[in-house]
């Protein structure tokens, strides 16, 4: 029987899910996809409910192709205790020390992992995605936030306290824009996707999408084009930071910001040129999974935990 993995993505307003096949320690092909909404106005028991009943639909759906669950694996956001298998905190889904991991497990009878969303992303980008075959990369998704994943010899390093990888909250600005974090002048206050729109909504005076302000900028229009500018400049501030940092071989930009494509990456890899020194110049490229890059790391994280308890045992 063809064995799969349970892969769960779940974000503040839809969960992805797959079944994916699985060979050893290495993914192959997604063999079944749904999604279904997070209904998170509902609170985090709903939530939390949900999740387990789906997992253990598609562990049935599994089942009923001629599948063999071996395991699962389930991302959420916030600040999540991975050793523990614990969601300590997820404003956006209602999650407070919620122990996720051993909640599927009990729910599924399966091994199970639990990740960080961003970090799971960036581990399917590196391994599977725009990084496969690079040894250090760094995965920086620009959306309603700015993070990133740094990723070396295909694991993601996490920080002692499972905060790594906070790029956004470089400060890149000082006495800049506020950010939802309390400082002032974060890279993403700046040139996060929601800040590109809220900047140009306050200085044109009517509302826009970040997406929106690229194509007016390229179209000319003049205060599109300063904050178009703008975000260009602190993202590569940023990134020098990231380069100093961690050192990546290719940086790897995804989320909402990314689609821009050309219009970002062209300036951005100018303006990172024109300030580097010392550093080492990293490839700069643009994500390659889309928003699948969460469901496949949900399966890696759950492949490598079984690859460890069956090292362990």
């Amino acid at each position: 029987m063809t064995q799969t993995v349970i892969a769960l993505d779940v974000g503040g307003t839809g969960i992805k899910c797959a079944l994916v096949g699985a060979d050893g320690d290495e993914l192959h092909t997604v063999q079944h996809a749904e999604r279904h909404p997070t209904g998170a106005e509902r609170g985090g028991e709903a939530v939390i409910a949900d999740i387990l009943d789906i997992a253990e639909g598609l562990a049935a759906t599994a089942r009923a192709k001629g599948l063999e669950p071996v395991g699962a694996g389930l991302v959420v956001p916030g600040v999540i205790d991975e050793v523990n298998g614990v969601a300590v905190w997820a404003a956006n889904v209602g999650f407070r020390d919620v122990p996720l991991q051993a909640l599927l497990e009990a729910r599924l009878d399966l091994p199970a992992a639990l990740g960080h969303d961003v970090r799971a992303g960036g581990l399917a980008e590196a391994r599977l995605g725009a990084g496969r075959g690079r040894d250090y990369v760094l995965v920086i998704p620009i959306g309603t936030g700015i993070a990133a994943a740094n990723v070396v010899h295909g694991q993601v390093y996490t920080g002692a306290h499972g905060a790594g990888g906070e790029i956004g909250h470089i400060v890149v600005r000082p006495g800049g824009p506020e950010c939802g974090c309390g400082q002032r002048g974060c890279l993403e206050a700046i040139a996060s996707a929601s800040a590109v729109g809220r900047r140009y909504s306050e200085q044109a005076g009517r509302p826009a999408t970040a997406e929106e302000v690229v194509r007016l900028a390229a179209a000319g229009d003049p205060v599109a084009g300063a904050v178009w500018r703008e975000t260009v400049d602190a993202l590569a501030d940023g990134l020098l930071t990231g380069m100093a940092l961690f050192d990546p071989a290719v940086i790897v930009l995804g989320g909402g910001l990314a689609e821009a494509g050309e219009a970002l990456l062209g300036p951005l890899r100018a303006g990172v040129h024109a300030r580097v020194t010392f550093h080492r110049e990293p490839e700069i490229t643009r994500a390659a999974l889309g928003d699948e890059a969460g469901c496949l790391g949900a399966a890696l994280i759950a492949l490598d935990h079984l690859h460890a308890k069956g090292n362990d045992s």
